[in-house]
């Protein structure tokens, strides 16, 4: 695998940007438009139409764009998971570190406390 500047192959990079575009409103309404159009053009704008009825042409069409589809965006979604797993593991080990200053701090208060109490 070739990795670039940013530590992404070029498959990485295009399966994000094309699972960017693929869930977005933009492409549901266009290809609601699209499906709609189709249908149209083969029942009533056209006296001649290419895939009549039953739209088996159609169905074909949309069982691939599923089928390429569907993978990419499981490649993109495992990259984030990747990714927030990674955020994850850096938040508990910054918490554990926290939470270790917290406890020398709760110490340093008791030996304060402890000879405050003596002086008085």
């Amino acid at each position: 695998m070739v990795r670039y500047k940013n530590g992404l192959t070029f498959g990485q990079r295009a399966a994000d940007k094309i699972t960017k575009v693929a869930g977005s409103w933009a492409f549901i309404i266009g290809f609601f438009i699209v499906l709609t159009s189709w249908m149209l053009l083969n029942t009533i704008i056209l006296v001649k139409n290419w895939d009549p009825y039953p739209f088996i042409l159609l169905n074909l069409v949309l069982s691939c764009v599923a089928a390429i589809q569907a993978p990419i965006i499981l490649m993109s979604q495992n990259r984030s998971a990747e990714k927030d797993r990674h955020k994850a593991e850096y938040d508990y080990a910054v918490n554990r570190r926290t939470e270790r200053e917290i406890q020398k701090l709760k110490e340093q208060l008791n030996r304060i406390e402890k000879k405050l109490a003596k002086i008085k």
